[in-house]
């Protein structure tokens, strides 16, 4: 038997292959194509051609593509001999071109048609008006990285005078052009040592084969040119070099290279007026990766360290925290790297205290730094500097294994000055302090930032002290009416974030500070919940939709909530007239619910608050509201109560489910749809699991007589659930119709465990057979937009439990199955209904229907 991959080549082979339909077909495109009275096809279509062509090329290496194809040929002669030809067939032609020339047969045959020479040499496209499109430029570089995939390929460039473009093309006005160069040159030098990797023992042994030498002397000659644009083009190319496979697959080369400019890359250090810093670290970063240069290369590493010091903060933070992502970094180059991202934030902590007082987190610095204050003193790189900072210092806080102390509790601190600074709370003594001050006062970015980062600390331990100062600082920017929205959200994710921190303390030290802690929070939260603005009152229903997730069970949580006036604010927001936060206010409501109405004995008094109410009122948002995001919400809660069972005994949780599936099979939604299934499914697994007698189940009184499968039919009928799976097979939305399937293979699993299907003859006899055929035929049709009728329709009862049972052994849901998994897009994208699509498109087909394809 053939292995699973090796059944999926040969699948793609065959989706791919050049068929006789097509290649009949071909002759005609290739002609339309090439023809410049022919309305141009959009680039979208040119481009699905050139997949084809691409797989075709890459199952197909051998040279009779071509030669039994010489339409392929003829259309790349046609394009070069117009005198106009247009920017869109001119790239077209140069990439086919390159996927035509990546083996090397096809290649040496274009070659003897001397082809290749004309598109990519001297005399093609480069050398006339069309040139100027970024376009062309675009697809030559793409026509010619396709070809480079056998080594023929280099010599030939190398002659043609091509190397000498791309070394241009680095530069290109267009970034794209410019940077598809640089991937270019990448991929020709790895290339082009591919075949050299077991000559080179060492780095005296090495010899650079000839492509490999003509761009490493571009590089040399580049990093010593006068032109700081050829400066930064060479830096950038030598980062993407050691960040690519070259960089960990060619120890001894990697080495080669390394030796030749490192004295370059130092004097560049030193000079402070080169302009290419920033792509220096990103270089040193990507050598630092490099396994051959990280080991024990000390001169390296004191380069690294020169960088550090020498860089500006802003420069130096990429490269400073890349290092401590690093395993192998040396520890006293991580310490340094920590030194130089937490400067901006010591800085802020000594501005903010007495002229006497020794507050940073800092015993001496990397850099100067006066060189920081001035950032942080000036209006346009403040934000700047310390939301750079800040975002280090928040992939490290993610990182689970860092190997360097972070200093939490002054880190803390600095990040609470930082959020006094920009709501004004906090008038700094020194004069440094004061412009900072100014410069942070109502700066959303910075303090967006610093919440981030606030919140990431809270999984953080010895930052005990400071938890009261902490929500003294959380409180004022939930009271402060000059929150902004978006700030305001993220002040409620970092106080959720730190109240469950709070609950990690011991309870006897802390117990008073929690109670005073939870009755601001609340306080703060009833004002918000009656908010004019709507994405206030959004975001504090999601801040008490994230309290009841993590606090539900602690007991001080449990009375500010209830002696708190959120309950009755929060219920009233089901009728808010903004739907995201009538879905916000369903979700709340939801997660409160165990809490105040059905735990056993509820602590919540009044008929408001009492089960069935609130219930209803779900359930009469999810038949009448008009927008999809609360009736989702509706679902959601649903599934999430039946999954924790809070809709109680069976019988109870059979009617419930059966009222929503009613509701929920007409809803416009489909994501509401899938919603309903996806109940459906926990139910029929929880009432397998009771009537089944699971020993971690209780028995509910439902189990009487007759045997546990007809009593569980009995119950699933009873719900409707069958019309509900049976009638979503057919829905119009692919997902729900998969999911539906989903949900009834897993019931044949269960009532058929043998996987024997019921036996034709004997279905087509039984009294239910007129109707389960029918079934069985509508299903079979792939009637995916029709309505399948779900009331009896042609004999089919959806509610008895023999039918249902004959259904479920007789329809081949398996093969259904794998219809519905099947891409609906499995015919349109066949090549020859490209093929078609593109000849009806030039109007050489008139009665074919070109389809959406």
């Amino acid at each position: 038997m053939c292995d699973p991959q090796s059944r999926f080549v040969a699948r793609a082979r065959r989706r791919f292959a050049m068929t006789r339909e097509c290649a009949a077909l071909l002759p005609g495109v290739c002609a339309a194509l090439a023809d410049p009275r022919q309305p141009g096809l959009d680039d979208t279509c040119l481009e699905k051609l050139l997949d084809w062509f691409r797989s075709l090329t890459w199952f197909d290496p051998t040279v009779e593509l071509v030669q039994d194809n010489p339409s392929l040929t003829e259309l790349i002669t046609s394009v070069l001999a117009l005198p106009d030809p247009s920017p869109s067939i001119v790239s077209f032609t140069l990439q086919l071109a390159g996927i035509l020339a990546s083996s090397e047969s096809r290649f040496q045959h274009l070659q003897q048609e001397k082809l290749l020479g004309r598109l990519f040499g001297r005399e093609g496209p480069r050398g006339s008006a069309v040139w100027e499109d970024a376009s062309v430029r675009s697809a030559w570089l793409k026509g010619v990285h396709s070809m480079v995939h056998h080594q023929p390929a280099l010599p030939f460039l190398c002659s043609t005078g091509s190397m000498d473009v791309i070394f241009t093309l680095q530069g290109d006005p267009s970034l794209f052009v410019a940077s598809a160069a640089s991937q270019l040159l990448v991929h020709m030098l790895t290339f082009s040592l591919e075949s050299e990797t077991s000559k080179a023992l060492s780095a005296k042994d090495c010899d650079w084969p000839a492509c490999a030498q003509m761009i490493v002397k571009h590089i040399q000659e580049s990093l010593q040119s006068s032109s700081a644009s050829h400066v930064e083009q060479s830096l950038k190319l030598l980062s993407s070099l050691f960040g690519s496979c070259f960089g960990s697959c060619y120890a001894a080369w990697t080495e080669v290279l390394w030796l030749d400019i490192a004295k370059q890359i130092e004097s560049f250090l030193l000079e402070e007026t080169v302009q290419a810093q920033p792509v220096l670290a990103n270089l040193l970063l990507n050598v630092a990766r490099s396994p051959v240069l990280c080991g024990t290369e000390g001169s390296f590493w004191a380069l690294v360290t020169s960088a550090l010091e020498r860089l500006t903060p802003v420069q130096a933070g990429p490269l400073a925290v890349g290092l401590l992502k690093l395993c192998k970094c040396p520890q006293d180059v991580r310490i340094q790297a920590l030194t130089v991202l937490l400067q901006p934030m010591d800085c802020i902590l000594r501005a903010a205290s007495q002229p006497l007082e020794c507050a940073g987190l800092l015993d001496e610095s990397v850099s100067d730094p006066v060189t920081v204050e001035s950032l942080l003193s000036s209006k346009t790189s403040c934000a700047g500097l310390l939301c750079q900072t800040l975002a280090h210092l928040e992939k490290l806080l993610s990182l689970k294994h860092l190997k360097v102390d972070l200093p939490c509790v002054s880190l803390l601190r600095s990040l609470m000055t930082i959020l006094q600074f920009c709501n004004g709370s906090l008038s700094p003594p020194s004069p440094l302090g004061s412009t900072i001050s100014r410069n942070l006062i109502n700066c959303f970015r910075v303090q967006k930032s610093a919440l981030d980062v606030l919140a990431a600390l809270s999984e953080k331990k010895d930052c005990d002290t400071l938890i009261g100062s902490l929500f003294d600082v959380l409180l004022a920017y939930l009271q402060s009416p000059n929150t902004s929205p978006t700030v305001l959200k993220k002040t409620f994710q970092a106080t959720s974030k730190w109240l469950v921190h709070l609950q990690g303390l011991p309870s006897n030290s802390q117990q008073q500070q929690t109670e005073k802690i939870l009755e601001g929070v609340f306080l703060v939260l009833q004002k918000r919940l009656c908010s004019p603005c709507w994405e206030v009152r959004d975001s504090s229903l999601e801040f008490l939709t994230a309290m009841v997730k993590c606090l539900r069970d602690q007991n001080e949580f449990r009375q500010c909530l209830l002696s708190s006036e959120v309950l009755r604010l929060t219920e009233n927001l089901l009728e808010d007239p903004e739907s995201y936060v009538r879905a916000s206010a369903v979700t709340a409501v939801g997660h409160l619910a165990p809490i105040t109405c059905f735990a056993p004995e509820s602590p919540v008094t009044g008929s408001q608050y009492n089960k069935e109410s609130i219930i209803a009122k779900l359930q009469e948002i999810l038949s009448t509201d008009s927008e999809g995001f609360p009736r989702r919400a509706v679902i959601s809660i649903f599934t999430k109560w039946l999954r924790e069972g809070c809709t109680g005994r069976l019988e109870d949780t059979e009617q419930f489910v059966s009222r929503v599936i009613q509701t929920v099979e007409h809803d416009l939604d489909w994501e509401v749809r899938l919603g309903g299934l996806e109940l459906v499914e926990v139910f029929c697994s929880q009432a397998i699991c009771q009537l089944s007698q699971c020993p971690y189940a209780p028995v509910s009184s439902a189990v009487t007589s007759s045997t546990p499968q007809k009593e569980l039919l009995q119950v699933f009928c009873r719900a409707k659930l069958f019309g509900f799976l049976f009638g979503s097979l057919c829905d119009c939305d692919k997902p729900v119709g998969q999911r539906a399937c989903d949900v009834l293979v897993g019931l044949r699993g269960h009532f058929y465990p043998m996987s024997t299907l019921e036996n034709p003859q004997e279905v087509e006899d039984s009294p239910a057979g007129r109707g389960i055929a029918w079934l069985q035929r509508t299903l079979r049709q792939g009637s995916l937009a029709q309505n399948l009728p779900t009331d009896g329709g042609d004999g089919v009862d959806f509610q008895d439990p023999e039918s249902m049972m004959l259904a479920l052994g007789a329809i081949d849901l398996l093969e259904l199955h794998d219809e519905l998994n099947k891409s609906s897009d499995h015919v349109e994208e066949s090549p020859q209904s490209l093929l078609q699509d593109i000849l009806a498109t030039v109007g050489t087909i008139e009665d074919n229907e070109v389809d959406c394809y």
